[in-house]
């Protein structure tokens, strides 16, 4: 329980309209955060908050595009002929462009720090699994991780890297 307390913060948050609402985050829950709340052995944070901001809204472009592995079957959508995706099933013109979004912005990064940026990012993914899955040496990642955010950062404007 003491855990829980720790990783709990103070955020905020901020609409499309620019309006603020005060939030409580688990920092323990995406690795992000995670990494974020961290520092090295100088004290500096292990990513800095453009990288985050970065990795958080490739995150969402992703939930908002449905990419993300199913564990169950969907029964509320019907094949459909028409619209963008002849064949496929209708998904609504958000859900589109925001896999649009994805597919430009791991574009922009590189295939080869696209992977560390879908398994951390998108997939919620710890750093040692990622480094396992993708046959990296250890604590290997953090650096490789910290790359692909600058990259991706420069990609949305949040940094002139």
């Amino acid at each position: 329980m003491e855990r829980i307390k720790n990783d709990l913060r103070q955020g905020a948050f901020r609409d499309r309209e620019g309006r603020e609402t005060a939030v409580l985050v688990n920092t323990a829950e995406s690795p992000l955060t995670w990494l974020f709340h961290r520092r090295d052995a100088h004290g500096a944070r292990l990513i800095d908050e453009t990288e985050l901001a970065a990795g958080e809204r490739l995150r969402r472009d992703f939930e908002a595009a449905a990419q993300a592995p199913r564990l169950t079957m969907r029964w509320d959508t019907e094949p459909r002929g028409e619209g963008r995706h002849f064949g496929l099933l209708a998904a609504p013109e958000s859900a589109l462009a925001a896999r649009d979004r994805v597919h430009a912005a791991l574009t922009a990064v590189g295939d080869d720090l696209a992977q560390i940026l879908l398994k951390v990012c998108c997939l919620d993914s710890g750093l040692e699994a990622a480094e396992r899955a993708l046959g990296w040496p250890k604590r290997s990642g953090k650096l490789v991780l910290k790359i692909a955010l600058g990259r991706l950062a420069a990609h949305y404007g949040l940094s002139r890297r």
